[in-house]
């Protein structure tokens, strides 16, 4: 249940050429304390429900929990989320013995493309694809949570 993760942005679409997997995500947060995430997502067809718990002083691991719910309980639990939803392609890569999935934002956020690649320790190597960018784990400002209420498209 221990999340250890890296983000990156992403310097052009030419990921979109690899990818393996597309699917479109909407997502609103219950809670967007960063003591304790509760996240709703709807990912294709299938619904989650997600805690997450604050990150370490490196923002590369926090405990996360999942649990599948029904489409129908996630598009009611979405009715009673925060203001601000997160709308977003997701595309996986394979890269190495890793997959990157790729957030290309949708709305307020459109513009932004994030990276996240998931891994087994903090220090774990991997390869770097091309249109990796610059290493944003652990800046609070890219987290879902914060882009829901302060969008990509309202940064100076």
């Amino acid at each position: 249940m221990q999340e250890i993760e890296r983000k990156f942005l992403v310097t052009s679409e030419d990921f979109k050429n690899e990818a393996f997997k597309q699917a479109r995500i909407v997502q609103g947060f219950l809670n967007s304390n960063p003591e304790r995430i509760v996240r709703i997502r709807i990912h294709g067809e299938q619904g989650f429900i997600t805690v997450k718990g604050k990150p370490n002083a490196t923002g590369v691991s926090r405990f996360e929990w999942e649990r599948q719910i029904s489409l129908a309980e996630a598009e009611e639990l979405l009715k009673l989320c925060e203001p601000g939803t997160i709308d977003k392609n997701r595309f996986e890569v394979r890269n190495g013995d890793h997959i990157f999935e790729i957030d290309e934002f949708l709305g307020e956020n459109e513009g932004l493309i994030v990276a996240e690649i998931e891994l087994k320790s903090e220090d774990e190597a991997f390869l770097k694809p091309t249109w990796l960018g610059r290493e944003v784990t652990g800046e609070v400002k890219y987290y879902n949570s914060n882009l829901s209420k302060n969008p990509f498209q309202k940064w100076q």
